[in-house]
């Protein structure tokens, strides 16, 4: 499996490139910005954009979809409690001071359980709300790791804030006890935002899941 992580936007928000070698069909995970970038990725490795995935509405990582939906013909997937938020984009601008970017037609809703399959791919569906009400992360098996595409529910030694809009504190602590902590400790967590970590360091280090 290719796998190019790409710090994109004025927040960095790490941006997930997947791609089958067999098939050369791609996932990308948050385009929040700078998409000539992730079409270079895509390019360089020959790689045909099937899916256009969000692990959650703000704008950092949302923010492109449109620009990329349009460039590439690929349907977006977003979880369904996350769409009112997807359409206070304008208010998150002001929020950060940034133009409006524009919205994109969701095209499929993600849910609990469901897989987003791209060649031998197989993209697990966790709906971990907290971060926001339809934040998920999605757990990629493959034969040399297991991968964890945290958005901004996991990062190492912290975890996403909760005080935006439709955040829950209690809730994302719940996530994180029933969804993620299960997990083995070799998995490696890719967050939302800063460096790659494993559950098992997390485990260990970070002071949100010491209660756990």
């Amino acid at each position: 499996m290719i796998h190019e992580i790409l710090p994109v936007g004025m927040l960095q928000c790490n941006c997930s490139v997947l791609g089958d070698e067999a098939t050369h069909e791609a996932i990308v995970v948050d385009p929040g910005d700078e998409i000539e970038e992730i079409v270079q990725i895509l390019d360089r490795h020959q790689l045909r954009l099937k899916f256009i995935v969000i692990t959650h509405a703000h704008i950092d990582h949302i923010g492109g979809a449109k620009k990329l939906k349009d460039l590439t013909g690929a349907p977006l997937y977003l979880n369904e409690k996350d769409v009112e938020l997807y359409r206070l984009l304008g208010q998150q601008a002001a929020f950060i001071g940034v133009p409006t970017p524009p919205i994109a037609t969701v095209d499929v809703f993600l849910r609990e359980g469901e897989e987003v399959r791209c060649g031998e791919i197989r993209a697990s569906v966790l709906h971990t709300p907290g971060h926001s009400p339809g934040s998920v992360c999605l757990l990629i098996p493959n034969a040399k790791e297991t991968i964890l595409l945290a958005g901004d529910t996991l990062f190492r030694e912290s975890i996403g804030r909760t005080d935006l809009w439709g955040g829950s504190y209690r809730q994302i602590l719940i996530s994180l006890k029933d969804k993620l902590l299960p997990l083995d400790d070799s998995v490696i967590v890719v967050p939302g935002h800063g460096p790659v970590t494993t559950i098992g360091h997390e485990r260990e280090y970070n002071p949100f899941l010491q209660e756990h």
